[in-house]
């Protein structure tokens, strides 16, 4: 062996102790139940976030300037521009997804937005309200027969689009079925149009490349365990040269605090979506949480979450219990649907509660059970104990 090789190989093994060491901390910092399987609804905060939030409520308490409590804004600004690939200009905060993309849908160009009908209700609100606004016009992607729930694929989107469509709105992962959306090849059927991008079951679990995306909103009260009121928005240069602030506010334009009575610029970046100014309980809150993603690496979690997903998926097949959502690994994120008999979700219900399983039951045929890097084998005995028992 060499002394480069020997050099190589110590330092491999120095790294692995370190992301091990980092991945302990990550986990021993979340205190959810064992059974919490519900990330796809809301993803209990760690304990720095919660320290981080009391740390700033006890600063504002004892009267610190607003000045410095807003420097968490900055910290929030940057971990997004790391984490998602984005340029700091292009990002703003946001205290929700669905005011996220309002605030995309009224400040599109005029013309035709082509969304999924069985999108979640925050990625159709918001365009259903810029068309009642007269703003834009709202083309439902055209159905699948029998097939409902089929995914957002490239080849539906480019059958779809036309010359009047300025936007392409999609999750990244649905939140009904599970199913990756496949960015890439969305991004070349969306051609120069904006693609807009609801990333909240994804990011920050899921390894992708973000930046494939013309505008990402992201509700950090998810998979991200920053609590709620908690987002943001990361926007290309190709959305920032063409979204207006429609709904921006005294905070998103250039002298700001020159009050003065007249209308100013808007600012050049993402930030003239700004409406006011936020909370700094939930900038901090933010930008910890993504720093603890940072600390462990998305590839790490995100491949610990789909070994989890895969074990679910295994254990409950051989119940057999069916599952609704893909098995593939490359075609799934966190979230896994199992099949019950028609009719019996409330008493499926009844039973994972008593196990002390937390899911969320989708009409009356299935469960949604959502895996993060915290899941530890004891909540996957409850679940495939629960959902194999006769219903």
């Amino acid at each position: 062996m060499t002394a480069g090789a020997g050099a190589t190989a110590g330092a491999d093994v120095t790294a692995g102790v370190g992301a091990s060491s980092a991945l302990d901390a990550y986990l021993a910092s979340f205190a959810e139940p064992v059974g919490y399987l519900n990330f796809g609804s809301y993803g209990p905060p760690s304990r720095d976030v919660v320290e981080t939030i009391t740390s700033l409520a006890t600063a504002a308490s004892a009267g610190v300037p607003s000045s410095g409590l807003h420097a968490e804004d900055e910290r929030a600004f940057a971990a997004v521009a790391r984490l998602s690939g984005f340029e700091r200009g292009g990002v703003a905060l946001a205290s929700s997804t669905s005011l996220g993309l309002m605030q995309v849908a009224f400040g599109l160009p005029r013309g035709e937005v082509l969304v999924s009908s069985a999108e979640i209700p925050s990625n159709l609100y918001a365009w259903w309200r810029s068309e009642e606004a007269g703003l834009t016009t709202v083309r439902p992607l055209p159905a699948v027969p029998g097939q409902p729930l089929a995914p957002v694929t490239p080849e539906r989107v480019a059958d779809a689009v036309g010359p009047d469509t300025v936007a392409v709105a999609v999750s990244a992962v649905d939140f009904r079925t599970g199913t990756v959306a496949d960015l890439a090849g969305l991004r070349e059927a969306v051609d120069d149009r904006l693609l807009v991008v609801d990333g909240i079951q994804g990011f920050g679990v899921l390894d992708a490349d973000w930046t494939l995306a013309d505008a990402l909103v992201v509700g950090g009260q998810k998979w991200l365990r920053a609590g709620w009121g908690t987002g943001f928005v990361a926007l290309s240069s190709r959305a920032l040269s063409r979204l207006r602030p429609v709904l921006g506010g005294w905070t998103g334009v250039e002298g700001a605090s020159r009050y003065d009575g007249v209308p100013h610029e808007p600012l050049p970046g993402a930030q003239r979506l700004s409406v006011a100014n936020g909370s700094p309980f939930a900038s901090g809150a933010l930008a910890t949480a993504l720093e603890q993603v940072e600390s462990v690496g998305v590839d790490v979690i995100a491949s610990r979450i789909a070994d989890t997903a895969g074990e679910v998926i295994a254990r409950l097949g051989a119940a057999g219990v069916p599952v609704l959502s893909p098995t593939a690994r490359a075609d799934r994120a966190g979230i896994v649907v199992a099949g019950v008999p028609a009719g019996s979700s409330a008493s499926v219900g009844a039973r994972l509660e008593a196990a002390g399983v937390t899911a969320t039951l989708h009409g009356d045929d299935r469960v949604r059970l959502s895996v993060h890097a915290t899941t530890t084998p004891s909540a996957l005995d409850a679940v495939v104990s629960a959902l194999g028992a006769p219903a």
